[in-house]
C-alpha cells in the first residue's frame, strides 16, 4: 500500500503545471533602470506641481489683479489639475480646493485667489455665491463657466487643456524619468516612435499615456528605449 501511495504522489507531482521563471532582482526594484521608483506612478499634489511642463507666469500675474477669472477646460486626464497645482506654486496666497464626486459640499476659505478644481460638480447655489469679484478665480472644469463669470463681472480667459504636440509630450515624459533618477548614468528614454504610437492610441489623453508607460517600465529588464 505504501508503494502505491508513493507512486501516486510522484504521478501527482509530474502533472503539476510548471511556473515561468522570474528574473530575481536583488535589492531595490528599479535600481536596474537607474530609477528610485516607476516615474509614471501616481504623484501627490506637490510632485505634480513640481513636474508640470507649463508656462503660467503671465497667468499668475493676471490673477493677482482683482476680478480676474481663468478657466482650464478639458476632458478627464488632460492636465487641468496639473495646471491649477502649478499655479498654486506661483501663488502662495491662493487657496486650492477640489470638488470630489459625491463628497459633501466644500467650505471655501477666505482668500484673494481661489483655485477650484472640477467645478462642474459645484452646486449652482454655491457658484452664485462664489463667483463674485474682487476675488479672482482659476477653475478646472468640464463645463464652460464663461457666461456666468462674465455676468458676475469677471474678465475671463479660457484655456483648452490638451497636449497634441509630440515634442511637449517627449519633454513631459523625460522630466518624469529624470525626476526618478537614482544616480549618475543613463536612464530609460521614450523615443519619438513611442510618443507617436501613444498619440495614435490615446490622442491627447495624457494620463492614459502615463498609465501605459507605467506598465512598459514594469516590464523593462535594462536601461534603454521604452517601447510601447
Amino acid at each position: 500500500m505504501q508503494a502505491i501511495l508513493t507512486a501516486m504522489h510522484h504521478r501527482h507531482e509530474t502533472v503539476r503545471p510548471s511556473q515561468p521563471a522570474r528574473r530575481v532582482r536583488p535589492g531595490l526594484p528599479y535600481a536596474h533602470l537607474n530609477l528610485r521608483c516607476n516615474p509614471f506612478g501616481e504623484l501627490d499634489f506637490e510632485q505634480r506641481a513640481e513636474l508640470a511642463v507649463v508656462e503660467l507666469g503671465p497667468l499668475a500675474a493676471r490673477l493677482r489683479r482683482p476680478g480676474q477669472a481663468v478657466q482650464f477646460l478639458g476632458d478627464r486626464g488632460r492636465g487641468k489639475t496639473t495646471h491649477l497645482l502649478a499655479l498654486q506654486r506661483l501663488l502662495p496666497e491662493a487657496a486650492y480646493r477640489h470638488f470630489a464626486d459625491g463628497a459633501p459640499p466644500l467650505v471655501l476659505p477666505e482668500a484673494p485667489i481661489l483655485l477650484l478644481d472640477e467645478t462642474q460638480r459645484m452646486p449652482l447655489r454655491m457658484r452664485r455665491r462664489v463667483f463674485r469679484p474682487p476675488v479672482s478665480l482659476a477653475l478646472g472644469s468640464h463645463t464652460d463657466h464663461a457666461p456666468a463669470l462674465r455676468k458676475a463681472g469677471y474678465a475671463v480667459e479660457t484655456w483648452q487643456v490638451a497636449c497634441h504636440d509630440a515634442a511637449q509630450l517627449a519633454r513631459i515624459f523625460a522630466r518624469r524619468i529624470a525626476w526618478a533618477r537614482r544616480g549618475p548614468g543613463p536612464l530609460p528614454n521614450v523615443p519619438d516612435r513611442s510618443v507617436a504610437r501613444l498619440q495614435a492610441q490615446y490622442g491627447d489623453a495624457l494620463r492614459a499615456m502615463e498609465h501605459h508607460l507605467y506598465e512598459a517600465l514594469q516590464r523593462m529588464e535594462d536601461v534603454g528605449d521604452v517601447e510601447v
